[in-house]
């Protein structure tokens, strides 16, 4: 198992697993999108022994009441059905949060599984009276600081990229 900075030759491999693993088209014509628009800020790849994708998490630009922060969306976060439950998505989650990190970026927010992401450090966006466009997702939507200071006066409407609200 490799866990590394996706490469071009990685995307039909990264398409096919969010293919089956979202069973539709909605993902991976996300991912395809931001690709070609220049907006994965990030791509983590984990590939198997043979060079196969089988688990895929992507960071995005998000904006926070229309100012750029140096912060990202993680989405989507993908692992090939046979390889859950081995730690895939904690391990390549923290080689994304710490490449970030390295590069400079303050913060990340997710809309997902509390109890999943809660595990990575990701906190609840709303008790920072933080909170994304799609109703009724307040406790699905979290954030993991990775600046000490990077929610400091930050608070309102983080908005993703118009690419989010197609899907």
């Amino acid at each position: 198992m490799l866990i590394r900075v996706e490469i071009g030759i990685d995307a039909p491999g990264i398409d096919s697993l969010l293919r089956r693993t979202f069973n539709g088209d909605g993902e991976a014509d996300l991912v395809r999108e931001l690709r070609e628009d220049g907006l994965i800020t990030l791509g983590v790849v984990a590939t198997d022994d043979e060079g196969h994708v089988v688990g895929y998490v992507a960071f995005s630009p998000v904006s926070v009441e229309g100012e750029e922060l140096q912060w990202v969306g993680l989405a989507p976060l993908a692992v090939d059905e046979s390889y859950r439950g081995q730690g895939l998505a904690r391990q390549m989650v923290y080689e994304g949060l710490d490449s970030l990190n390295e590069f400079g970026y303050a913060a990340v927010v997710t809309l997902g599984e509390p109890a999943l992401y809660s595990r990575f450090g990701f906190e609840r966006a709303a008790q920072y009276d933080l909170r994304c466009r799609w109703p009724g997702t307040e406790e699905a939507f979290m954030v993991h600081r990775l600046a000490d200071d990077a929610l400091n006066g930050v608070h309102g409407l983080v908005e993703y990229s118009d690419h989010f609200n197609r899907f």
